[in-house]
């Protein structure tokens, strides 16, 4: 069964809406440990649209579970992760001007800098994770530049318009699933999951670590933040 790691990043953009201190991801992160989390992932921005320095800096003082630090493959992010030294870093693309990321990041044109920004996280003992799309050329490449982990971009799957189409986007997910495992690197998977479309990618046999905020923040607004990650833990480990 996959670990579940809850993104908190939707607790701080309502917090940044009005640019005050409530409601703190410090405390959703405490909440979703309480409910099973077994892994906190944040995501610091360039434009620190919602998770700012300080959130980081106090998460990785409270954090008991595993924390995974989304960002850029920049010099200042490498920095700050290597200041922080949270216990994964996964590498994602970023676009100001988009609402959430939106696709894998290209290690194929991209290497050269996500080389050097990988072996200085892994040099200072950080794991690290290549939010990429299920493609082989994108494995493929993983592979050569010895990350440790994949994370596999699942929005495809999510938004797919009918079942037929979302079942060729979950073949792709599975094959990409295998090939991830053949080369000795872990598989994770995130992106639009939710508690309607998860159970068959949990099942996929190979994956190990399985990251989702929005759906968890959405529905936490209804029925609390420790409940709503218990009820996702329950999805994720039938």
């Amino acid at each position: 069964m996959p670990a579940l790691g809850v993104n908190i990043d939707h607790v701080a953009t309502v917090r940044q809406a009005r640019r005050t201190i409530e409601p703190d991801p410090v405390w959703a992160a405490v909440l979703a440990e309480l409910g099973g989390a077994d892994g906190i992932t944040l995501h610091l921005r360039e434009d620190r649209r919602h998770i700012q320095d300080r959130d980081l800096q106090v998460m990785r003082q409270t954090v008991q579970v595993k924390m995974n630090l989304e960002m850029a493959a920049e010099e200042e992010m490498t920095a700050i992760a290597l200041s922080v030294k949270p216990d994964q870093v996964t590498l994602v693309p970023e676009k100001r001007e988009e609402i959430t990321t939106e696709g894998g990041l290209d290690v194929v044109a991209h290497a050269a800098k996500i080389k050097t920004c990988a072996e200085q996280l892994k040099a200072a003992g950080i794991e690290v994770s290549l939010f990429i799309d299920p493609d082989e050329r994108q494995i493929e490449t993983a592979k050569t530049l010895q990350v440790d982990a994949i994370e596999l971009h699942t929005g495809r799957y999510a938004d797919a318009a009918n079942a037929r189409a979302r079942d060729q986007e979950f073949d792709q997910l599975v094959t990409a699933t295998h090939l991830g495992i053949d080369h000795e690197l872990l598989v994770h998977m995130g992106h639009g999951l939710t508690y309607r479309n998860v159970s068959p990618i949990a099942e996929i046999d190979g994956v190990s670590e399985l990251n989702i905020g929005h759906s968890i923040v959405a529905r936490a607004l209804m029925v609390g933040f420790e409940e709503a990650v218990r009820e996702m833990k329950s999805l994720v480990t039938l």
